[in-house]
């Protein structure tokens, strides 16, 4: 049977415990918050359990795995296992602890215990690195992003736009899913570039124009769910912006189509008055980005309802 091995990672962070555990707890802003997560899908929901599948940055590499997770608001601490998981991985489980300080700070523990497929020394050290790699990022990510603002939520927040199309629902995601020829699709894309070397992962570069006429460009990872649904996760971002994930969805109903675009992001408050001049208040930059994001996601939405729409007239 393999060894199983135990890693252990600790940070104070200037924050409340509560309002820690609460980022913690919420499995669905860890894209737009930690570096190497990209995707969260819900299996199943509860207050205090969940099961989810997760798709993440192992050394570089996508990799996915299925969680059940256990919480407890009142000792604040959330412990995991993966029940499916993706070589070299054997086993994988640990807990999030969140033990408040007397000064108001807050002791994050983060454990992790594993063993290895063929549980030989390499593949040890390979985990061994994914695992401090990404505990460290992800460690750093809870204290910059809580000790940006007195309230987490006004740093991390979520929006969604939605669009009706007469097409059908296979047709929009198609659209959506073809990232490769939005710059002759799209009028706020002048370059793309589309990588797919496993079915259902996607690499994608894109070059996009603003109102202003500035140029942005941007790289993401995308995981598509076959007709159903295709999440990303930016990784090169906007000044404005520490973290951007999204999700499309396609829902058929009664002869339409229903095409949703969903962000969550996290502001960089220092860079506020940066990127949007002088005595800018993070409600002015949470202004700024619900409106640019979700003028750019519209404009797919439309593009994506129009083109479903002329399939289905043909």
């Amino acid at each position: 049977m393999p060894a199983l091995h135990r890693t252990e990672h600790r940070l104070v962070v200037s924050a409340p415990a509560d309002q820690l555990y609460a980022l913690v707890a919420d499995v669905t802003r860890w894209p737009a918050v930690f570096e190497p997560n990209l995707h969260v899908h819900h299996l199943e929901r509860g207050d205090r359990h969940e099961r989810f599948r997760l798709w993440a940055l192992l050394n570089g590499t996508v990799k996915s795995w299925t969680s059940r997770r256990e919480l407890d608001p009142v000792r604040r601490t959330v412990s995991f296992e993966q029940e499916v998981s993706q070589p070299p991985v054997a086993s994988m489980g640990g807990e999030w602890r969140l033990d408040a300080l007397p000064d108001g700070r807050t002791e994050v523990v983060l454990l992790h215990h594993f063993s290895a497929v063929g549980d030989d020394p390499d593949t040890v050290d390979w985990i061994n690195r994914a695992v401090d790699g990404n505990s460290e990022k992800e460690l750093a990510a809870l204290r910059t992003v809580a000790e940006r603002a007195d309230d987490i939520d006004d740093v991390v927040f979520s929006f969604e736009d939605s669009v009706r199309s007469t097409g059908s629902a296979d047709d929009c995601y198609e659209f959506v899913d073809r990232a490769d020829l939005w710059a002759q699709r799209l009028p706020h894309v002048q370059a793309v570039s589309l990588r797919e070397d496993e079915p259902g992962v996607q690499e994608l570069s894109m070059e996009t124009v603003t109102e202003g006429g500035a140029t942005h460009t941007t790289r993401s990872y995308r995981i598509c769910a076959s007709g159903a649904w295709i999440a990303y996760k930016q990784v090169v971002l906007p000044a404005l912006l520490s973290g951007h994930s999204g999700l499309w969805t396609f829902r058929e109903d009664a002869g339409t189509t229903t095409v949703t675009a969903r962000h969550t992001v996290s502001i960089r408050t220092e860079a506020v008055e940066e990127v949007l001049g002088a005595g800018s208040t993070l409600a002015d930059a949470r202004r700024f980005v619900r409106s640019a994001l979700g003028n750019n996601s519209l404009t797919t939405l439309k593009h994506a309802s129009e083109f479903a729409a002329g399939k289905g007239d043909r």
